[in-house]
């Protein structure tokens, strides 16, 4: 038993004789200083509920220097050392738990506490022998002791014991500060790595932004600094940001000089190529610099020190898209394979559909058929064994192969929406990609993309990630064109998370459907004086003129427009001359006698034209694209 209360000060000097091997940093020679203080009889640990009763030790340390690292080791002797609380608190009143409920049944305590320590104090579980020299065993804190770091050591250190459950007693033995002084001249770095918020999902882009800090307290700026972030497994490099430049290969970023009291900050960006539930963690660390830091050494790879940061997320489990709502104004025509034949192995095919026409498929393949080009039932994309769809089974030798699917219609639409079945992913088989795009006469029309369970979309690219059953809807893809279409194309291979050599790999272009063309109308009315019966050829607006009065529908497409009808009304001045209506396609070419009533079996064409008081009115059943029927009437004026 201890029964001498002492305090001894010793003070050792140590020389770190290899920074440059561990990142290049200029020798210093560092001073640990070491307090000790010995129990007494009376030092019992006694049972508290709450740690009302506390062994409590001071450390006095009379020299003011600045702190580079602390240790601390304590020797008692008690059963069941789970029951014990163990705090170090600093002069300036920074406190650190050593240890907390750690230790399940074992026995007593000969520990020296340090932060570069390989295990952490709650992995101790064996008793300790308390017969042997201090200390028998060395743990990480469950509080960082870095929390000292940079701090002015002069003062009182005050160490308190506890026994937080009534159950068990022991007796305090013997404790030691050790305290490592800062050199005379050095930096101090710390990093700092967060990542912004957001869904995490795969295909998501994630931001990373990593700084390096040369804290005010310093007295050197830093140079030669390095910091290493290399992106792990589960993340494809897009793009870095900031100050310095960073290598996406080796994960280095070249910083160079950090004055003191200065941030660098540099930000990386990442698209998660990794599934639904995998956890990635990122690491950054200085690995360089130029000079001596006060509490770190570069390149360790000790996860508590100041210069190191570690930053994890867990990819989420995605669910499929909600696609656009597809808005028809004039209703919509659907393509149903079911309701169509296709020449089994053609690379060519066709719908006439109403309301839109021949609507024309041409397929072309770099790789090779696996199947014949057919409508299949293979992939249902969960909408029935029954269900046909134009299935592309294909085979390619390199990665960068495609199939390009080009459809035509023989007229614009407003809009369409499609799926495409199976676009899934097999790990070292084939990572399928589709790339959607469309054009009205030339122009480009960009559509928008809804992803299934099994893949993801990058703006008209869709990429497969995860399997897919062929009679599940988990690989479906929408398409969905809100924009006037003729010419949609679909190109089919493999993204670059497939092999070099693919395998065979399929996707099933579904039904269709097509918003059916609308109109465009205008309307445009002239007027020009026959006769005025006094001015001879230069005919005027004059009382007793007769006037020709030409109204103009224009179709300016792509659709057909129905039950067209337009009413004039006369103005006041004037009378219309009985039996002067007639129609056609334009003002000059309007010969085609129309009679005043519109509705009796004179009639031969398909215009109609009647006048009721001095309301003039037309119709016309329909009235094709990039048509126009013209109506002509006479008028005296009064």
């Amino acid at each position: 038993m201890w029964v001498r209360f002492s305090i001894i000060a010793r003070f050792v000097v140590l020389a770190l004789l290899c920074w440059n091997c561990l990142g290049g940093s200029e020798v210093q020679a560092q001073t640990v200083n070491q307090y000790t203080v010995n129990g007494t009889a009376s030092d019992t640990i006694t049972d508290s509920t709450n740690c009302t009763t506390q062994v409590s030790k001071s450390f006095t340390v009379p020299a003011s220097y600045v702190i580079s690292d602390v240790d601390f080791g304590v020797l008692l002797s008690h059963t069941y050392r789970s029951d014990l609380r163990i705090t170090l608190i600093a002069p300036n009143g920074d406190t650190a738990i050593m240890m907390e409920g750690i230790g399940g049944a074992a026995d007593n305590l000969n520990v020296r506490f340090n932060d570069e320590a390989a295990s952490a104090i709650a992995t101790h579980t064996s008793n300790d022998n308390t017969g042997t020299a201090p200390y028998q065993r060395t743990f990480r804190p469950g509080e960082a002791l870095t929390i000292f770091d940079g701090d002015n050591a002069a003062g009182t250190w005050t160490m308190i014991i506890c026994d937080f459950v009534a159950q068990d007693t022991g007796l305090f033995l013997r404790a030691d500060l050790y305290i490592t002084s800062a050199p005379a001249n050095y930096v101090d770095l710390s990093v700092g790595l967060t990542l912004a918020g957001g869904n995490n999902n795969v295909g998501d882009t994630v931001s990373y932004t990593l700084t390096v800090n040369n804290a005010s307290g310093a007295n050197l700026n830093a140079t030669g600094v390095t910091v290493r972030n290399l992106l792990p497994a589960g993340l494809s490099f897009v793009s870095a940001t900031g100050f310095g430049s960073y290598n996406s290969g080796t994960g280095d970023w070249t910083v160079g000089s950090v004055p003191i009291g200065t941030t660098r900050t540099l930000t990386i960006n990442a698209t998660i190529t990794a599934g639904g539930g995998t956890t990635i963690t990122s690491i950054a660390q200085v690995t360089a610099q130029g000079q001596t830091d006060l509490d770190s050494t570069p390149n360790n790879g000790v996860t508590t020190e100041d210069d190191y940061r570690a930053v994890s997320f867990t990819v989420g489990t995605r669910s499929a898209g909600f696609p656009p709502t597809l808005t028809c104004p004039n209703g919509s025509t659907l393509l149903d394979w079911n309701n169509h034949s296709w020449t089994s192995g053609s690379s060519t095919g066709s719908a006439t559909l109403p309301n839109i026409g021949t609507v024309s498929f041409n397929v072309s393949t770099q790789g090779s058929y696996s199947a014949p080009l057919a409508l299949t039932s293979d992939n249902t994309g969960g909408f029935g064994g029954g269900q046909l769809s134009l299935f592309q089974s294909i085979e390619y030798t390199t990665r960068n192969q495609i199939t390009t699917t080009v459809v035509t219609l023989p007229v614009a639409v407003p809009g369409v929406q499609f799926r495409i079945l199976d676009v899934d992913f097999a790990a070292n088989d084939f990572a399928d990609m589709l790339t959607v795009t469309g054009s009205n006469g030339g122009t480009p029309v960009t559509p928008t993309l809804t992803n299934g369970v099994a893949n993801y979309v990058s703006g008209n690219v869709a990429i497969g990630d995860a399997a897919s059953g062929g009679t599940s809807a988990n690989g479906n893809v929408v398409i969905t064109f809100s924009s006037p279409v003729n010419s949609i194309t679909i190109v089919y291979g493999n993204h670059t998370t497939a092999p070099a050599d693919p395998d065979g790999q399929a996707i099933s272009i579904y039904d269709f459907n097509f918003c059916n063309p609308t109109a465009t109308l205008t309307v445009s009315k002239i007027s020009e004086v026959l006769n005025d019966y006094v001015s001879g050829s230069n005919h005027k607006y004059l009382p007793g003129a007769m006037v020709r009065y030409c109204i103009t529908v224009g179709n300016n497409g792509p659709g057909t427009a129905t039950t067209i009808a337009v009413d004039d009304t006369l103005p006041a001045d004037v009378t219309y001359v009985p039996g002067s209506m007639t129609s056609g396609t334009s003002c000059g070419t309007a010969t085609t006698v129309e009679d005043d009533d519109a509705s009796d079996g004179t009639e031969t064409d398909t215009v109609r034209m009647s006048i009721t008081g001095s309301t003039v009115s037309g119709s016309a059943a329909t009235l094709a694209a990039n048509a126009s029927i013209a109506l002509v009437l006479l008028a005296i004026i009064d």
